[in-house]
């Protein structure tokens, strides 16, 4: 049963809220329910804690031994962000970020992610794993009403990098992902990652950029509506989703989540591993002065990775991974090579490097100077 405050949400409920006690009712009824158990108790069990991207929890690159049952909890938060200066989007968001955290196992690995709905929300809300097989992701055995939790286990059979988003039906799922719910989760090999040659790579550091767009209303003025809670915000927000020009394009949630004092670090001569989604559209990873020097721009570990991209591209609802060894010190600009989104939407990150400047690499030769045009 919907809470009361979900039953408040007035117009746009009223439309929207039976669509979700439907799915919740037939996407519930599976087979799962006449499935014989498994006996996982011979394995070990690791309690992970996800912290917030571009950061990623603690992880082995090379597995230590057999497959484990890897614990995850994550709350689900619903929230006012401030995504530009006087721009505030009503967001929906696993653990409190856009995206939501990452998540890294490896193959053959059980994930095990408690999810918890607190009743302070107003939505229903489950989780689709790209990752995983079965019962739509993960989503049919997952829809929680607020004041809910509930405990999926899954396999993880393939290795790469998965977006999982929210997915609790009809024109819930669109909403949901446009306003944050969604996050990436990193299948690792149990020999770790190899490259062309199938030779071992391991990366120093490794950065979670999710890329989203968003459809904040306006008023006749063009200046930007806010919104008393989520619900209120889903009539107008659902107008400019369906025109398909996004108010913003921003990583990791905001215009300069990953600029300033949030840029990422490294230094000279680390391997950076960069795992970039987006969950509804595609985009063009960019790193200027820098280079891809190992993708898998589909995110699977299993193909054989490109070199030397200068731009590689992100479907919509898949997740990439790009390595580069840094080689020069300074500010990189990251960007989504649309260069409009980039700039003029707030799709730019930044990488500070430090380090001893190498001229033969790039040299000024000639610094300027007056020129009369004589």
């Amino acid at each position: 049963m919907l809470t009361r405050r979900a039953a408040l949400i007035g117009a746009a409920g009223a439309a929207a809220l039976p669509v979700l006690a439907k799915a919740a009712k037939a996407d519930t009824t599976t087979v799962h329910e006449a499935a014989a158990p498994v006996d996982l108790s011979s394995l070990k069990r690791i309690k992970r804690e996800l912290v917030a991207p571009p950061f990623v929890h603690e992880h082995e690159q090379v597995a230590p031994g057999g497959p484990r049952i890897v614990e995850f909890e994550m709350k689900i938060i619903e929230k006012e962000i401030e995504v530009d200066q006087g721009a505030y989007l009503q967001g929906m968001t696993f653990d409190g970020s856009i995206p939501g955290p990452m998540m890294v196992v490896h193959e053959g690995d059980y994930v095990e992610l408690t999810l918890i709905n607190p009743p302070e929300n107003m939505l229903q809300h489950n989780i689709d794993f790209h990752a995983a097989t079965g019962a739509l992701g993960g989503g049919a055995l997952t829809l929680v009403n607020p004041g809910e939790k509930t405990v999926l286990r899954f396999k993880a059979t393939r290795p790469g990098t998965f977006v999982y988003h929210c997915a609790p039906g009809g024109p819930m799922i669109p909403w949901h992902v446009a306003s944050g719910m969604a996050g990436t989760i990193m299948v690792l090999p149990r020999e770790g990652l190899s490259d062309h040659n199938g030779d071992p790579v391991k990366y120093d550091r490794v950065y979670y950029i999710g890329e989203n767009e968003f459809y904040i209303p306006k008023d006749e003025n063009g200046d930007y509506l806010r919104y008393e809670d989520v619900g209120e915000s889903y009539p107008d927000t659902l107008e400019v989703m369906n025109g398909l020009i996004p108010s913003h394009v921003v990583f990791n949630g905001k215009v300069g989540a990953l600029t300033g004092e949030n840029a990422m670090k490294a230094k000279q001569g680390e391997k950076v591993l960069f795992v970039h989604s987006q969950a509804n559209r595609d985009t063009r990873p960019h790193l200027i002065g820098g280079h891809g020097d190992l993708v898998w721009e589909a995110g699977k570990f299993n193909n054989v990775p490109d070199r030397d991209l200068e731009t590689w591209f992100i479907r919509g609802g898949s997740a990439g991974a790009a390595l580069y060894e840094f080689l020069q010190p300074g500010v990189y600009a990251y960007v989504n090579h649309n260069l409009i989104e980039a700039v003029n939407l707030g799709a730019t990150a930044h990488v500070v490097v430090e380090g001893e400047w190498n001229n033969d690499l790039m040299e000024q030769v000639v610094a300027p100077t007056e020129y009369s045009g004589a």
